[in-house]
């Protein structure tokens, strides 16, 4: 946990789920920023407020905790984003640093959650925006947004430098109107943005779907598809294809779970080698599980069994209740990275698996994840190797 000052006073903030051996904040200066701009400038914050793309809530938690709002049917701050992780913590620091403003049912709080799945609002007055590391992610829900924003609605992004660019401030200027940046502060810029209702209200062009080449196993020149923010969402990335190219096939109607989902692939290929399974698509992206979903939907037979899960690594399974767990975990949190997220799947997945079920990962070599897994289980065996990834088994005993 680490004190955030805001223009409103100071806020204890942490990420979800609270990593004590990292370092890493719930709030950058990017954050900081765009609170300062809006109290110097006298910002009228009473009308609909929309946060896109708050990493862990330290925008939401600041605006909720200057004014909680009065109970109402409609929230005056609304947040969206893709991250479950990112709206676990939002609700922790929520409730911490602003209680009662993050109520149990829509209409008792002062702040409402809302994935990039759901319906956005029909009017919005102030737009903040945390850039994303997703270009695609970024389009799709500005289009998403548009129709929503007036001329009278105050836009404003923000991110570190390096997460701005040249094409960054087009798509705000394409989709919302004229658009110009702030001078740099402590590594951060703001994006300012005035609304131009007259522009045209073009659809996202997302998901996008492609075809699998051929010698792609079970998947060999199936259709993916893929929702905008998903990992190599255009093309098959190079891990999955060594695992796909080593895919274990159950036997039995056991239960597979592909953790870390992203468009569906692995457990998809999983779902046709072995059609008596039962799959468990489970990742933390929205995004990413209803890609899952509609690339399954799209290859799987009417009698495939599959359940969809936006979640914390495995965190919501019962104990042994998966028989094999498929896993290609990312070493990235936003900017920084780190192996808290792999680590977290793997213990999660030793606790979902039944007494010999087995854990699969493929990943970097040179992320070493055999040390972990061997502290974990007691054994990591070598399934596969190239030059850049290894595919490995950890069996429960």
């Amino acid at each position: 946990m680490h004190r955030f000052s805001s223009p409103w006073g100071d806020l204890d903030l942490t990420r979800y789920p609270a990593a004590p051996r990292e370092q890493l904040r719930a709030w950058d200066a990017a954050d900081d920023y765009v609170l300062r701009h809006l109290a110097r400038t006298g910002t009228d914050l009473s009308g609909q407020v929309v946060v896109l793309g708050d990493r862990w809530g330290a925008l939401t938690t600041a605006l909720a905790a200057r004014h909680p709002a009065p109970r109402a049917p409609h929230a005056p701050y609304v947040q969206i984003s893709d991250s479950f992780l990112g709206q676990r913590a939002t609700a922790e620091n929520l409730r911490r640093c602003a209680p009662g403003a993050a109520g149990e049912a829509e209409e008792t709080g002062a702040v409402r959650l809302l994935s990039t799945r759901d319906t956005p609002p029909e009017r919005i007055d102030v737009l903040l925006v945390r850039v994303p590391k997703s270009l695609a992610l970024l389009e799709d829900q500005l289009r998403r947004l548009a129709p929503a924003v007036h001329a009278g609605t105050v836009v404003v992004g923000a991110g570190m430098v390096t997460e701005i660019h040249t094409s960054t401030l087009r798509l705000f200027e394409r989709i919302l109107g004229p658009t110009r940046t702030s001078l740099a502060v402590r590594k951060a810029r703001l994006i300012l943005c005035d609304p131009d209702p007259a522009l045209p209200r073009e659809p996202s062009p997302w998901p996008l779907r492609y075809t699998l080449p051929d010698a792609i196993g079970p998947m060999s020149g199936r259709a993916v598809t893929s929702h905008a923010g998903v990992f190599c969402a255009d093309r098959l990335d190079i891990g999955t294809r060594v695992l796909l190219e080593h895919l274990p096939v159950p036997r039995g109607a056991g239960r597979v779970v592909d953790l870390g989902c992203g468009n569906g692939v692995v457990g998809t290929a999983a779902a046709l080698a072995a059609p008596a399974c039962e799959i468990l698509f489970v990742d933390e992206s929205h995004q990413a599980v209803a890609s899952a979903e509609a690339t399954f939907r799209a290859n799987a037979g009417p009698a495939a069994k599959a359940e969809f899960l936006v979640a914390d690594a495995l965190t919501a399974l019962p104990p042994q209740s998966a028989d094999l767990v498929l896993n290609n975990p990312p070493f990235h949190s936003h900017r920084a990275t780190t192996d808290t997220t792999a680590r977290r799947m793997f213990a999660t997945a030793r606790a979902a698996l039944r007494p010999g079920g087995e854990l699969w990962v493929v990943g970097n070599r040179h992320l070493g994840y055999h040390v972990r897994l061997r502290r974990l289980f007691g054994d990591c065996e070598l399934v596969a190797s190239t030059p850049k990834f290894v595919v490995l088994r950890a069996t429960k005993h």
